[in-house]
């Protein structure tokens, strides 16, 4: 007679195994791609005050009620790197003076109002 070893893991275990790292990712995921995305907006944001501050500079130093991204991009900032695909060549600065506001306006209308 022989005797058969009993170290290692049975089927049972490892399969238990998988399911518990499967769900572990099946949560990590989701979260993950929201933090991603929550930077992502973050960055934009940051990069759309970045113009606006430009702008108002621009705006104060010439006396004009708006200014184009190309006029401030690379005198006024650095290139901006995109981080979504957006575009920012024909995103426009403009002041709302009633409203004490600066105003971004983005490729496909959408606006950013910024207070001062």
């Amino acid at each position: 007679m022989t005797k058969q070893s009993k170290k290692g893991f049975t089927l049972v275990e490892i399969m238990i195994v998988v399911v518990i790292i499967g769900l572990l990712a099946a949560m990590a995921i989701p979260a993950f791609n929201k933090v991603r995305q929550e930077s992502r907006t973050k960055t934009i944001t940051n990069n759309l005050r970045q113009v606006a501050s430009a702008g108002q500079q621009y705006m104060l130093e010439t006396g004009l009620a708006s200014v184009s991204y190309d006029d401030l991009c690379p005198t006024y900032f650095a290139t901006i790197k995109t981080v979504n695909g957006e575009d920012y060549d024909a995103v426009t600065v403009y002041e709302d003076v009633t409203k004490n506001k600066l105003v971004v306006t983005m490729t496909g209308g959408d606006t950013v109002p910024y207070t001062y």
